[in-house]
C-alpha cells in the first residue's frame, strides 16, 4: 500500500481531470511532511497508521472530487516566499500575481523615497505581506472591505508582517483625506460571460465578490480602483495593476484622464495581464 498510495491517489485524479499535483498536496497535508519525504515516511509507517492515512486521505479526495479548492482543504496556499492561511470566503493567491508584486518592489527599489504603499482590496494579504516583509522600510496599508477576507488578511498580517495597517473598508471611499507614494490593486475583474460560461467549479467556490468585475465587460468594478487609486496617489505616485486579458486597453483609457505613462504589460504566458502607470 505505501507504494501505491500516492500513485493510485494521482491516476484517480488525472482519470478525474483534476491536477495530479494536488494528490501529492492532500497526501503532504496529511503526513505534515515535505514532497520528498513522501515515500519514505509512508515506507516506515506501520501498517495501522498506514491504513489511517489512506481513510484520510480519501474523505479529503472525495472533497476535492466535489470541486473545492485543494487550497480551501489544506488551508493555506504558497505564494513568493511566504505560506498564507486561506480558507472559504478569501480569494486563493494566484502565481501570476507574484508578477504583479515583482512590478511595485522594482519600482521601490528604483525610488527610495516612495514609502507608503496601499493594497487595495488586499484579501488573503498576500500582495501587501509580500512588499512588507520584501522591502525594508515600506509603510503598508491592507485595505479590504469583506468581513470573511478580513479574517484571513488579520490571520496572515499578525503572523508574517503585524507592523501592517489593515482597515476595513469599501474601495470606494477607503481613507479618505490621506495620500501615500504607490497603489497596488487585483480587483475582481472576470467579465460576465467567462464567469458563467468558462470559471470552472472549483473556481466558482471562491468569492463571487472577488471574481467578477460586473458589468458585461468586467470593468465596473477595476474603474472603481483606479479612481480610489487617483484620488490617494501623490503627484507622480505609482499605480500597478492586474486585470483580465481582454481589458488592457480599457484600463488604459480609464487611467488616461489623471495617469500619464501608461504601460500595459503581458504575464508569463505572454498575457496582457498587468497595467501600470503615474499620476500626473
Amino acid at each position: 500500500m505505501a507504494k501505491d498510495l500516492l500513485r493510485e491517489t494521482r491516476d484517480y485524479f488525472k482519470a478525474q481531470n483534476i491536477p495530479e499535483i494536488d494528490a501529492t498536496i492532500l497526501l503532504m497535508h496529511v503526513l505534515q511532511c515535505s514532497r520528498g519525504e513522501i515515500p519514505l515516511k509512508l515506507l516506515k509507517m506501520p501498517q495501522d497508521e498506514l491504513h489511517e492515512v489512506d481513510r484520510e486521505l480519501r474523505r479529503l479526495v472525495l472533497r476535492r472530487q466535489n470541486s473545492e479548492p485543494v487550497q480551501y482543504i489544506v488551508g493555506s496556499a504558497p505564494f513568493r516566499y511566504q505560506v498564507y492561511q486561506v480558507g472559504p470566503g478569501v480569494l486563493i493567491p494566484r502565481p501570476e500575481t507574484e508578477s504583479l508584486v515583482s512590478l511595485v518592489i522594482g519600482y521601490l527599489s528604483e525610488n527610495p523615497t516612495a514609502n507608503s504603499v496601499v493594497d487595495l482590496g488586499s484579501g488573503s494579504g498576500c500582495i501587501a505581506l509580500s512588499i512588507a516583509t520584501e522591502v525594508e522600510g515600506v509603510q503598508v496599508t491592507a485595505v479590504e472591505k469583506s468581513p470573511e477576507a478580513l479574517h484571513w488578511l488579520k490571520e496572515n498580517s499578525s503572523r508574517l508582517a503585524p507592523d501592517i495597517r489593515v482597515i476595513e473598508a469599501d474601495v470606494v471611499d477607503a481613507l479618505i483625506g490621506e495620500s501615500c507614494d504607490v497603489v497596488v490593486a487585483n480587483p475582481p475583474y472576470i467579465p460576465d460571460h467567462e464567469f458563467m460560461t468558462v470559471v470552472p467549479a472549483e473556481v466558482k467556490k471562491e468569492p463571487e465578490l472577488a471574481l467578477r468585475g460586473n458589468s458585461g465587460d468586467g470593468m465596473r468594478v477595476p474603474m472603481e480602483f483606479i479612481a480610489t487609486a487617483a484620488r490617494l496617489l501623490k503627484t507622480g505616485g505609482y499605480c500597478a495593476i492586474e486585470h483580465h486579458e481582454t481589458q488592457a486597453g480599457l484600463v488604459a483609457a480609464a487611467m488616461s484622464a489623471d495617469f500619464q505613462e501608461i504601460k500595459g504589460l503581458p504575464d508569463l504566458n505572454g498575457r496582457p495581464r498587468f497595467t501600470t502607470a503615474i499620476r500626473r
